[in-house]
């Protein structure tokens, strides 16, 4: 009888690890296991992942590159719209997942497999985010989840793995990361009390940095196109630029307490040096170049936008009119923005652009007008004043 293929979503951590073993040795499944990199995996992670899968069983083992695809068709539509999830989180891994998900189940169509596992509980978004990219993708496919179907604990998945043979080093750890190229998140540890910080030790990338430094970021319709007025072909490596140069001072830590997709409150600590200053210079610099109702209304579909990334509905047809209309308003924002680095933050200093709508004819705020005469001002302002003269002329009792 011929084996069934199954395409395993593999990280290289407990969980998938632990998969890819049980379907080989207890089902006897012809296992493939994929790794999704969206630019959170050095080159030296990835070949242990690939060493590991072939110990654990894996017929197979493929790294799936979609970093660049990732930025072309998501990151870039979150710079555009400065999407922070509750004004706060850059929406990094869960952002990522989804990426990682469509690479694994195009990859699963092209070998012919049956099914599509991965690694994710029944307490968190992860389980959302793959379960519903399959479905969509491949409808065909059976999903097996064996962490969730089967409730296992860590303990159960570290004696299996080492009673076959397999004695990665899986004990339990204080804390747990989920490293992307636009930011890592941080569980566990103190963050399981809603009154405590996270110590400096907690974070991947320690302040090491001290005084201040001036950075510069170019932009060209809204894309990064210089970080220190090098120039960038590859966007990634404008983005790990930033990010080299913003970690050692500690820029971008933050704690996010949210809805997860389940219905639960979730918390979770993060670094991201390089989302927080590339959103942050963006947002600066549209402040000088576009128009006050571009801002309104670009603010309101972006958080459409951010809040849909992170509740899995990615594929759903609006998100790809907002893109359109997020790339439409960044024709005009184009120049170079200056940050000033310190430990722990960041300041704005000022832009060069010749779309500066700050600097124009008609008058420089709180000094001189040059577009209006004084009494056509007086005249605006008491038709603008109109509504309340009305108004308050029947209610004087609420004056």
């Amino acid at each position: 009888m011929e084996k069934k293929k199954v395409v395993v979503a593999f990280s290289g951590g407990l969980d998938t690890s632990f998969t890819v073993m049980y379907l080989v040795r207890e089902k006897g499944y012809e296992v493939y296991a994929a790794c999704a990199n969206t630019g959170g995996f050095s080159a030296e992670q990835l070949k242990t992942n690939e060493e590991n899968a072939y110990k654990l069983g894996a017929t197979k083992y493929v790294t799936l590159d979609v970093t660049k695809e990732y930025y072309d068709k998501s990151l870039k539509y979150m710079i555009f719209g400065n999407v922070l999830r509750n004004g706060t989180y850059p929406v990094s891994v869960s952002s990522e997942r989804i990426f990682q998900g469509i690479a694994v189940a195009r990859y699963a169509k092209e070998i012919g497999a049956q099914a599509i596992a991965h690694g994710s509980t029944g307490a968190g978004n992860d389980q959302v985010r793959f379960d519903m990219t399959f479905l969509v993708m491949a409808p065909e496919m059976e999903i097996i989840t064996l962490t969730r179907d089967m409730t296992l604990t860590r303990q159960y998945e570290i004696d299996y793995l080492n009673q076959h043979g397999f004695s990665a080093d899986f004990t339990k750890l204080k804390y747990s990361y989920n490293v992307g190229i636009w930011g890592t998140s941080i569980c566990g540890g103190e963050i399981l009390d809603s009154a405590q910080g996270l110590p400096e030790s907690a974070y991947l990338k320690q302040t090491t940095k001290q005084g201040s430094e001036r950075l510069r970021i170019g932009f060209q319709k809204g894309e990064i196109v210089s970080v220190n007025d090098k120039i960038y072909d590859d966007k990634i490596e404008a983005i790990k630029a930033v990010e080299e140069i913003g970690a050692p001072y500690g820029v971008g830590r933050d704690m996010h307490i949210g809805d997860t997709i389940v219905g639960i409150k979730g918390r979770v600590g993060f670094e991201a040096a390089a989302s927080m200053l590339i959103i942050g210079a963006h947002k600066f610099l549209e402040k000088y170049t576009l128009s006050k109702w571009q801002q309104y209304w670009k603010d309101q579909v972006a958080n459409w936008y951010g809040m849909f990334l992170h509740e899995s509905q990615y594929l759903e047809p609006v998100m790809r009119d907002i893109e359109a209309m997020l790339t439409e308003s960044q024709r005009n924002v184009n120049g170079t923005v200056i940050l000033d680095l310190h430990p722990l933050t960041f300041s704005t200093v000022g832009v060069e652009s010749d779309g500066d709508l700050v600097k124009n004819k008609f008058g420089e705020y709180g000094e001189t007008q040059k577009g209006w005469t004084s009494e056509e001002a007086k005249g605006f302002i008491k038709v603008t004043s109109t509504p309340l003269r009305v108004y308050y002329n029947v209610h004087k009792d609420e004056l």
